[in-house]
């Protein structure tokens, strides 16, 4: 019963925001793990080149696409569905950010950050709804999997006002697409990275052990730390996982003390 809980053999997978970064690290545990792996990204250099590196270990499909609009959303759904018509597995992990004081915050800023962050992640699991829906039973449901942020969960001390406003917007939206999808055999449920390096977390990226000391697990997270929660969550181990957003940040949000008064 156990050898096969987390194979994604034969499955046929989505993640955006494939080419670097999180979407890299999930992209990989997938091939790894036998799927065909679908990336997308704006920029197309940076995204045939992740996918001829994952190519060498499995099935990997570079689709480049700006998936900031509903169009662009569309377009890149009809894409995918002319090659494969089901689709087992769509992770929205496309994302931005923009830092400002709050007295000259952007709308700019904002609609930017909001657009992708939330409203894309809908549109995009609209768009793909027919082919998850194609692919799904309930002895093998199809999965969305969404990638928040643990400032989502708390506040952090940077003025990303849009960032973590779209992030808890992404965990309760995670829970009503829950309730929806699974009436079609779609578990739909969510994760919430804390430290990883990446080009969006700079912070962590140049200095990882000074960020480390922040972290109850004194350390930030490694790129199996997060392929292997996707996987968990792609697989049928995580098949009766619905609705939750997982908090992978090892201690932030849920396990770390604060400084008492007095």
């Amino acid at each position: 019963m156990m050898k096969d809980l987390f194979s994604l053999e034969g499955r046929v997978a989505v993640v955006t925001g494939g080419s670097r970064g999180i979407g890299k690290m999930i992209a990989r545990g997938f091939v790894e793990q036998g799927a065909k792996v679908y990336i997308t990204a704006r920029k197309a250099d940076a995204c045939n080149e992740t996918a001829a590196e994952l190519s060498k270990i499995g099935a990997c499909v570079s689709l480049p696409y700006d998936i900031s609009t509903v169009d662009g959303c569309r377009e890149f759904a009809d894409d995918v569905t002319k090659q494969d018509a089901a689709i087992d597995i769509l992770v929205n992990n496309a994302g931005a950010a923009w830092g400002e004081p709050f007295e000259s915050f952007p709308e700019a800023g904002w609609d930017k950050t909001m657009d992708l962050n939330v409203k894309s992640l809908f549109y995009l699991t609209q768009a793909m709804h027919g082919a998850l829906k194609k692919a799904a039973s309930a002895a093998k449901p199809s999965k969305v999997i969404n990638i928040a942020s643990i400032d989502g969960i708390k506040i952090n001390p940077w003025e990303t006002y849009a960032y973590q406003a779209s992030k808890a917007a992404v965990i309760h939206l995670t829970r009503r697409l829950a309730a929806r999808l699974i009436e079609d055999d779609i578990c739909v449920s969510g994760i919430a990275p804390g430290a990883f390096a990446s080009n969006m977390n700079k912070a962590t990226r140049d200095d990882p052990d000074q960020v480390a000391k922040m972290i109850p697990a004194k350390r930030i997270g490694c790129d199996t730390d997060m392929a292997g929660t996707a996987v968990f969550l792609a697989s049928r181990a995580g098949d009766y996982v619905v609705g939750d957003t997982l908090a992978v940040d090892g201690g932030v949000a849920y396990s770390q003390c604060t400084q008492a008064w007095g």
